[in-house]
């Protein structure tokens, strides 16, 4: 299976400590509200989720969703979360640490679109 959203090791490392301080989280990809398209991570049920969002993966444990109509254009696109410095101006629980959670992304091969993991609903992410 070929995933949809992956996690830089630098990511990985400020999901670590925003889970400590936070609990379980969820990512959320921003449509262009606040901080562009950036990536928004939350404290798990911060954020209701509805059939109107798409889960298209999990990040180093944690779900990571988009709205449907934003899933549309980007379907077609592998994501890699990673970080840079810089303060964004949203609601994500990183930027009280000088950084701010980017998006990568490349398009998917033949090959791969045959073989990528199946989305589900937000309303049936838990």
């Amino acid at each position: 299976m070929v995933h949809r959203v992956l996690v830089s090791p630098e990511a990985r490392d400020v999901i670590d400590q925003l889970r400590e301080q936070n609990g379980p989280l969820l990512f959320h990809q921003s449509g262009g509200c606040c901080d562009g398209s950036a990536p928004m991570c939350f404290a798990r049920g911060e954020l209701l989720l509805d059939d109107n969002d798409v889960w298209i993966g999990e990040i180093h444990g944690c779900p990571f969703l988009m709205s449907n109509d934003q899933f549309e254009y980007w379907k077609h696109t592998q994501l890699t979360v990673g970080i840079t410095k810089g303060r964004g101006s949203s609601f994500s629980l990183e930027i009280p640490l000088g950084i701010r959670f980017i998006i990568r992304s490349r398009l998917f091969t033949d090959e791969e679109l045959a073989q990528l993991v199946p989305v589900r609903k937000g309303s049936e992410v838990t």
